[in-house]
């Protein structure tokens, strides 16, 4: 329903439930090494045609990484619907620091 999201609202919530994970997994949004890093994983894991988790053996690390994975495809679709209302979304520097990051990695594995 085009016209009633209020993507403001919306970036600003991811960003801080991506901030939340970021604390719990320890990721300093300023190490472009380390943010880069986290990149790489989250396209991995996208990539990966096993996307099962196991409950009986759970990793509380895993399940933030997933859960910030899973955060980062709501921030880049956000992004993406709300440019093709003529919004141009994005969140303060964690959100601009992820969003970077998944591109430079997801432009190194394009073919050409």
């Amino acid at each position: 329903m085009a016209g009633f999201e209020n993507y403001a609202q919306d970036t600003h919530d991811i960003e801080l439930e991506i901030e939340r994970r970021g604390v719990a997994l320890g990721i300093d949004w300023k190490n472009d090494e380390q943010v880069r890093a986290l990149a790489r994983e989250a396209l991995d894991f996208a990539d990966s045609p096993d996307k099962r988790v196991d409950h009986d053996h759970l990793d509380y690390t895993r399940l933030a990484k997933l859960e910030l994975f899973g955060l980062a495809a709501l921030m880049l679709r956000t992004m993406q619907e709300s440019a093709t209302t003529g919004f141009e979304s994005h969140g303060g520097d964690v959100w601009k620091a992820f969003a970077r990051a998944l591109w430079a990695e997801k432009a190194l594995r394009q073919p050409g």
